[in-house]
């Protein structure tokens, strides 16, 4: 399961950039062609954040659909599987989204 390995960088990349504040909510984007499975995600990291400043925090995930242009006929398209083909039947791609994982927010507890 590559998700905690995932989750412990995210914890250590916030928890950095919280500078040790307590941390209460994380923002991701994931890509829904990265290969990383949002539930797992969710699993790990609780248990990733045991013991950091994440610890307790909510972490929320928004989709990213995959879009991809042809190189052929220039069209823009959804793009459901990562070797998908255009409509037109081009397999030569560009890949526009759906590939990400971003940490796009944090909220951090109010100081004392």
């Amino acid at each position: 399961m590559h998700e905690l390995g995932i989750c412990r960088n995210i914890v250590a990349i916030v928890g950095e950039a919280a500078r040790g504040r307590p941390v209460r909510r994380v923002t991701l984007e994931i890509g829904l062609l990265s290969g990383v499975v949002p539930d797992a995600l969710q699993f790990a990291f609780e248990a990733a954040a045991h013991g950091t400043a994440l610890e307790g925090a909510t972490l929320l995930i928004n989709a990213v659909p995959g879009r991809a242009r042809c190189l052929d006929c220039g069209a823009e398209f959804a793009l459901v599987a990562l070797h998908s083909a255009c409509p037109c039947g081009s397999r030569r791609l560009t890949r526009l989204s759906g590939e990400e994982l971003n940490i796009k927010t944090m909220e951090l507890a109010d100081a004392a």
